[in-house]
């Protein structure tokens, strides 16, 4: 089979610069992440947490404080309730990320990003007052529909407002605010009411956010979409790129159903990463670390405030190393990523196996243990979340927002979060019963993944750095895969240069189906 592609230009090249304006505005958008980076580090830190068990899940509190450091320690936090707690919100988020492909196209991105903010305020504010678990639940639910919003929203409106030469840096904003906000989580662990904190940052800045010029070419408002489209890209000579936005808005308009239209064999790379590209992030282990990662560093050994504290170090290292991305990824590339990343958590996953295997065996018993063996543990857990932070972490959510054409951007970008969240409620709801019954086998599992995924990046993935978003087609229709299923129409009008992988066909006529 034909190795993967390599671009080395893009088939336009528009004008525009990285103003000010644009820059704060994809601050601001980029802010939604903070929602969901919260929830991802207060849920692990709250479920970790005495108080909390003992009030709202009492045997598992029992269970969890009746366990000897000579027991199986592997097993000792394995509840299905208190998983089906954590990970019913992305059953929620799964459920709003599809309907706000709708409300996206019919009432822009803008609306999109506010309502996520306001229902996961709502949800924030019931989680604060609850007093019995039917609350909590109502809340993570409302807190569920405030994430699919947003991840479905704020990754195309910074796409589509960043100029195509500085949109990967622009983008892992996103990928960055959610590191933020699980930093900050783990270092405040407050009650569950300060999310509404995050939720307010969103709301408010969703007020003050221009819409996109896509957005308001899709609506007809074509003066206003020129005239902010010379705004954000700081020139007046916008016309070819206007032009072209025009083109693919009547592109879009000739799609009825682009639920179905996704299906046409034209898109199938765009679907095929719209699907592997999530499921691949979350089957590299990461949401474990930050769902879990007190309740995994007490299960290795550490004590309540050490496991907090170590969990505060890795979340820090997460949003440190995602600043690494955002300045080289536009200069090295995303496959450089993938495959650097890819090769770094590989490498921890196995020294990670082998020290807990050592240390606990299959008996779970780890005895007493060493500051040596507590450090060695904290820096590989640390350098494989650096390695996840600068590649898969960001790009999972850059790549998909980057390639999808207008008439399916929505519909595409939808079936990336809902797949990002039905991967993450899998993970989320098996991880304890996984650990207590692979026991150090669990990072080998993930291990292997993590080789299989590196292999799809190498073979499908091309490369995307530089490409206006509106000229991704040209890419596709000279790799040497992927070529076979996209019309080649529009050879002539690019000047990009594709290559690697042994060539392809891109030149013959393709049928669709």
């Amino acid at each position: 089979m034909a190795g993967g592609a390599l671009v080395t230009g893009p088939g336009k090249s528009y004008p525009g610069n990285l103003t000010c304006r644009v820059f704060i505005t994809c601050i601001v958008a980029a802010t939604g992440g903070l929602i969901f980076g919260y929830d991802l580090g207060i849920s692990g830190g709250v479920t970790s947490m005495d108080s909390f068990l003992k009030e709202f899940f009492p045997s598992v509190y029992k269970k969890e404080s009746s366990v000897k450091p000579s027991d199986n320690q592997y097993c000792k936090f394995n509840s299905q309730i208190l998983t089906l707690f954590t990970s019913s919100l992305y059953l929620a988020a799964l459920v709003s990320s599809m309907a706000a492909s709708t409300i996206t196209r019919s009432f822009g991105r803008r609306f999109t990003m506010l309502s996520g903010g306001l229902l996961f305020c709502a949800g924030a504010i019931i989680n604060g007052f609850a007093k019995y678990i039917w609350m909590l639940i109502v809340g993570r639910i409302l807190l569920g529909f405030g994430i699919g919003c947003a991840n479905q929203s704020v990754p195309i409106y910074v796409s589509e407002t960043a100029p195509y030469k500085y949109r990967g840096a622009m983008n892992m904003m996103f990928q960055l605010a959610i590191t933020i906000g699980i930093l900050i989580a783990n270092l405040l662990t407050t009650p569950w009411g300060a999310r509404v904190v995050p939720a307010l940052i969103i709301i408010l800045g969703s007020f003050f956010l221009p819409e996109t010029p896509n957005s308001l070419i899709e609506r007809g408002k074509f003066d206003e979409a020129r005239a902010q489209l010379v705004r954000i890209r700081g020139v007046e000579n916008v016309d070819e790129e206007f032009d072209d936005l025009i083109a693919a808005s009547e592109r879009s308009k000739e799609v009825k159903h682009p639920w179905a239209n996704l299906l046409k064999r034209k898109y199938r790379p765009q679907l095929t990463m719209a699907i592997c590209i999530p499921f691949f992030q979350q089957l590299t282990g990461m949401n474990v670390f930050m769902f879990y990662a007190p309740v995994l560093f007490k299960t290795i050994g550490f004590g309540s405030t050490a496991a907090l504290m170590s969990a505060v170090i890795t979340g820090g290292v997460n949003a440190l190393a995602t600043f690494v991305s955002i300045f080289a990824v536009d200069k090295f590339g995303r496959r450089f990523f993938f495959f650097e990343g890819g090769l770094q958590m590989l490498i921890c996953q196995v020294v990670i196996t082998v020290a807990i295997a050592l240390k606990f065996g299959m008996s779970g018993n780890p005895g007493t243990l060493s500051h040596s063996y507590a450090l060695t543990v904290v820096v590989a857990i640390c350098t494989y979340v650096a390695g996840f932070a600068w590649s898969w972490g960001p790009l999972g959510w850059l790549i998909p927002s980057e390639i999808f054409p207008l008439e399916i951007r929505s519909a595409a970008q939808s079936i990336n979060v809902a797949v990002n969240m039905i991967f993450t409620f899998f993970i989320a709801q098996i991880f304890t019963l996984m650990l207590c019954r692979l026991k150090f086998g669990l990072f080998t599992f993930f291990a292997c993944w993590v080789v299989i995924m590196s292999i799809f990046i190498y073979k499908f993935l091309p490369e995307t750095k530089g490409i206006p978003i509106e000229e991704m087609h040209h890419v596709w229709e000279k790799h040497p895969y992927w070529s076979k299923f996209v019309k080649g129409n529009g050879n002539s009008s690019g000047n990009g240069n594709v290559g690697g992988g042994g060539g392809g066909d891109s030149d013959k006529p393709q049928s669709e189906e």
